[in-house]
């Protein structure tokens, strides 16, 4: 087992209504273990992503994460975030999620409660729940295999109401018999 994963589990859950936000010290100390486990130094550039993740509330994406420090006149570029996106992961800290083979999203996990997602796959619109029952589930199952429960990712793809509705049967031009033969008025 890693180190992250034995430290993560210590870390405190919050059960308030979202957003939540954790206090910074503790990630910040399990984000700065993890970089000096690896050899690697907390520089100011990971500090200030570091900052930038921990302000986002359910899931965002790594482009608009490097624009909204930009946009904040910060000086960042898209290969310093995506590494130290996955050394977020690595520690810990983050969780990569991918609804489909076009986009991968990111979601803060340390120290927060996770979500699980309903996904349109007409719209792509995607709602996050969060169950008691599939906790349960999740954790008999892991019982009954001996496992200790982490994390975990639970993804419900189908129709939203609203392309539900949009989906109407295509309008024919004329109609037919019960055989299938045209009908002349």
């Amino acid at each position: 087992m890693s180190e992250a994963a034995r430290i993560l589990p210590n870390l405190p859950k919050i059960a308030s209504a979202r957003p939540q936000s954790l206090p910074y010290e503790p990630v910040c100390a399990l984000f700065r273990r993890y970089l000096h486990g690896s050899n690697l130094k907390f520089t100011p550039e990971r500090a200030m992503i570091l900052d930038a993740v921990l302000r986002q509330t359910g899931l965002f994406e790594a482009e608009r994460l490097v624009g909204e420090l930009q946009k904040l006149g910060h000086r960042v570029s898209r290969a310093t975030a995506y590494r130290t996106l996955a050394h977020l992961q690595d520690a810990g800290i983050l969780k990569q999620v991918f609804f489909d083979n076009k986009q991968s999203y990111y979601e803060v996990i340390a120290g927060r409660q996770t979500y699980d997602y309903l996904i349109c796959v007409a719209t792509g619109k995607v709602i996050e729940f969060s169950s008691d029952k599939l906790r349960k589930l999740r954790d008999e199952i892991c019982r009954e295999h001996g496992f200790e429960p982490l994390s975990h990712q639970f993804h419900i793809f189908g129709l939203s109401p609203e392309s539900q509705n949009t989906a109407q049967p295509a309008p024919t031009d004329v109609e037919r018999d019960p055989v299938g033969a045209p009908t002349k008025d």
